[in-house]
């Protein structure tokens, strides 16, 4: 059950109001940890604006969805998995690549930038670090640009899977996968 209540528009003041309008206009997400966000608006701002830099990166949506599912389910966050599982479709990413995430396996995946996406994010989290071999072998297939958005990508939605956890946001019971925990 959610921790926190969920403020209401007409319930923010000025500065959280603003920032909230200006997230729906831009379609940018409004739940989940945004309902904690929504509190610190400049915070809320910094992490709509992180997410779109992340989408406009070179990476692809696929790359950068295996990343992030590999991320949130190392934190066992279940609101972002949901919400992320749903957005990994919409990428392309089929549900026997999503489930083998969910389920702590390394994806079958032919692509190798897809492949290293979901290795260097499982590694980077399990050992808080890169071992010389993966650094290189993933500054090679993405370059050096990518390999930032990538990183970004892998902290952002550690970011945002602590946020869900800390405040024990609830999925929505609509959840296309949900967290096998």
């Amino acid at each position: 059950m959610t921790r926190i209540r969920i403020l209401k528009r007409e319930e923010l003041n000025e500065e959280q109001g603003a920032v909230y309008d200006e997230a729906k206009a831009a379609g940018g997400p409004l739940g989940g940890p945004y309902w904690a966000y929504i509190r610190n608006p400049r915070l809320m701002r910094a992490s709509q604006e992180m997410g779109n830099a992340l989408r406009a990166s070179p990476l692809s949506g696929r790359e950068r969805q295996i990343a992030v599912l590999t991320a949130i389910r190392h934190w066992n966050s279940k609101f972002p998995w949901a919400a992320q599982a749903r957005g990994s479709l919409a990428v392309g990413l089929d549900k026997e690549t999503i489930e083998a995430i969910n389920a702590r396996k390394a994806p079958k995946l032919s692509d190798p930038r897809e492949a290293m996406a979901h290795q260097l994010a499982a590694e980077l989290l399990a050992n808080r670090g890169l071992s010389e071999a993966t650094y290189s072998a993933a500054e090679k297939l993405f370059g050096l640009e990518s390999l930032v958005a990538l990183v970004a990508a892998v902290g952002q939605f550690s970011m945002v899977s602590c946020t869900a956890n800390a405040f024990d946001l609830t999925p929505p019971d609509d959840a296309t996968s949900t967290l096998i925990i």
